[in-house]
């Protein structure tokens, strides 16, 4: 047996370029179908824990798949906004609280959430380092943005313009991290959290400039009547909060009307959500809710729809790449004919020759099978990813 193994490799080992094909034909027929597998299978449990750990998503009508995708992994679907009056509202009917929600802006392609600090009660997301936001322009980012861009508590980070052409004279905000959350294998990892406030003001509904109670230039003020000052557009707007100029930011208009994309509804009880849920259903509420894991399920009923598709190409294509393996043994047994002859008159009984045959192929398929399965192992690493790029 050690012989017709060692006679075996060393014939292999000659024909290196046919054998790695052939080994490299088998290990993907064999990890493909497994290693997808492997894949949606742990999507599957992660992507429905996070929906199943919140009650219910409420935002304008439309598409609630968009809703929900927006909502709990912050995707750059657009969303109709609600306002905070809404928000109000919900909060008011005494079946729970409200999660306000604002996305749409991004810092070096990482994703922008403004909310509020339930946000971080209602998922269980501790500090690894710094504190908690505490006043306009604070942030904190989630483990992989830091350990990605190398931030550190202390540093700052810019939001990024939507447009190169700003003709709006909105200015990026510059925002000081105060923290950085501990890892939770989320999407909560890949973002960073803001006070709502601070959205608001990078969208141009808030912002703050120099003093001009007492300034007389009359290319910065247009008038002064009765203490109300008109500003021309060469007062500079800052983009960045600090103590010295914290006091100078305001908002244009009423909160009630500013914008939210979506808000995460935590009841008190079962009941509540029971009867919260009548009442949207009855459209006795403008806006619409949704519950997260009865739209991801769906999502995912589709995704594995797919899946059994593809589940069927890979055994017609194993099925004829064996056919292919087992012409080209034949085709190769064929071409040896001189060189078995010469093993049977050294002395090698048929068996034998038979025996060194098959550790050839035992061999290829040995090694098809290890390396198959060390990409089923290295493939567990890459599941976020795959749900980001192929998933949602």
């Amino acid at each position: 047996m050690i012989n017709s193994i060692y006679l075996a490799f060393q014939y292999i080992w000659y024909h290196k370029i046919r054998t790695l094909i052939l080994v490299a034909s088998i290990t993907i027929i064999v990890f493909i179908p497994n290693g997808l597998e492997k894949l949606i299978t742990e999507s599957e449990v992660r992507m429905m824990d996070r929906a199943a750990s919140t009650p219910l998503i409420v935002g304008e009508k439309g598409s609630s798949t968009d809703l929900v995708i927006n909502s709990l992994y912050f995707q750059d679907e657009k969303l109709e906004p609600v306002s905070m009056a809404e928000v109000d509202e919900l909060n008011n009917l005494g079946f729970g609280y409200c999660i306000p929600i604002l996305t749409g802006f991004n810092a070096r392609s990482y994703p922008i959430v403004g909310t509020t600090l339930d946000y971080l009660k209602f998922r269980d997301i501790s500090l690894l380092e710094g504190k908690k936001m505490a006043s306009l322009g604070d942030c904190i980012l989630g483990y992989n943005v830091a350990e990605e861009l190398n931030l550190e508590t202390g540093d700052h980070i810019i939001s990024s313009p939507e447009s190169f052409f700003d003709f709006a004279g909105v200015y990026p905000l510059k925002m000081k991290i105060t923290g950085i959350l501990n890892p939770t294998n989320t999407p909560d990892d890949r973002a960073i959290f803001t006070d709502i406030k601070n959205t608001w003001i990078i969208m141009g509904i808030g912002h703050g400039h120099q003093d001009l109670a007492d300034e007389t230039d009359p290319t910065l003020v247009m008038g002064n009547k009765d203490g109300v000052v008109t500003a021309t557009a060469k007062v500079f707007m800052y983009n960045e909060i600090t103590d010295k100029n914290k006091g100078s930011f305001h908002f244009h208009g009423q909160q009630k009307d500013f914008p939210v994309s979506s808000m995460l509804f935590v009841p008190k009880d079962e009941k509540s959500l029971t009867i919260l849920r009548g009442r949207f259903e009855s459209d006795e509420i403008g806006t619409q809710a949704v519950v997260p894991q009865l739209v991801v399920r769906n999502l995912l009923n589709s995704i594995f729809r797919i899946k059994q598709i593809f589940d069927g190409v890979f055994i017609a294509v194993g099925f004829a790449t064996l056919l292919i393996f087992i012409l080209i043994m034949t085709l190769t047994i064929r071409l040896r004919k001189d060189e078995i002859n010469t093993l049977e008159i050294i002395g090698s009984s048929r068996f034998k020759v038979a025996e060194i045959l098959s550790m050839e192929v035992a061999i290829m398929f040995i090694s098809s099978l290890a390396f198959a399965f060390i990409l089923y192992l290295i493939s567990g690493y890459y599941v976020n990813t795959f749900i980001e790029k192929f998933i949602i």
